[in-house]
């Protein structure tokens, strides 16, 4: 039998996708992950791929255990106490922070808008999927493709989503809105130094 000659396929000058042309701006490579940690790639990515929210990530599988001394205490921000010479139990702050490491992950702010509400420029939040959202959580919602830390509260029957600082206006949310809510915040982080 003579191999059959085909004129098509083969390389073409100019053929092919860009270099940086795809969703990401760089080369992108196939991978297998865990089938429970795929809504979550997907989420990093659309947000990361999005570019309107500073540093993401998400919390580690496999959490490490490192507690630290806790005392019970409670302490003034005034003149420290000697009442506390011993460790009364230690705190790991993951446990502490992350209740479902599979539903949450971190989100760095960036902005003022949640200020009044002690989120500020530069605090990383911690952001649990697992929770229904309910009227007066602090959420991270998408708003026309936009990414956005605000308070849950309805306004006229609709969800409507207010900023913690009274240099910005609500967002009102209506039928041709694109409204999506990705998570609770749960939390904030923050270093001095």
């Amino acid at each position: 039998m003579k191999p059959i000659k085909n004129n098509r396929g083969g390389v073409r000058l100019g053929a092919g996708r860009r270099p940086g042309s795809g969703l990401y701006g760089e080369e992108t490579k196939v991978m297998r992950v865990p089938r429970s940690s795929v809504s979550n790639i997907k989420k990093y990515l659309n947000l990361s791929r999005l570019n309107n929210i500073d540093n993401i990530s998400l919390a580690r599988d496999e959490i490490t255990y490192n507690p630290l001394v806790l005392f019970e205490h409670k302490v003034p921000a005034g003149f420290p106490s000697p009442a506390d010479d011993h460790v009364e139990k230690r705190l790991d702050l993951n446990e502490y922070l992350i209740k479902k490491s599979d539903a949450t992950f971190f989100v760095k702010i960036k902005g003022d808008s949640m200020i009044d509400a002690s989120i500020n420029d530069g605090d990383i939040v911690i952001i649990d999927r697992s929770i229904q959202a309910k009227i007066g959580d602090i959420v991270l919602a998408s708003v026309d493709g936009n990414f956005t830390i605000k308070t849950l509260s309805k306004h006229k029957l609709k969800p409507r989503l207010l900023p913690a600082n009274e240099k910005y206006k609500p967002i009102e949310i209506d039928d041709n809105t694109q409204f999506e809510l990705w998570g609770v915040v749960t939390g904030a982080v923050r270093k001095f130094k």
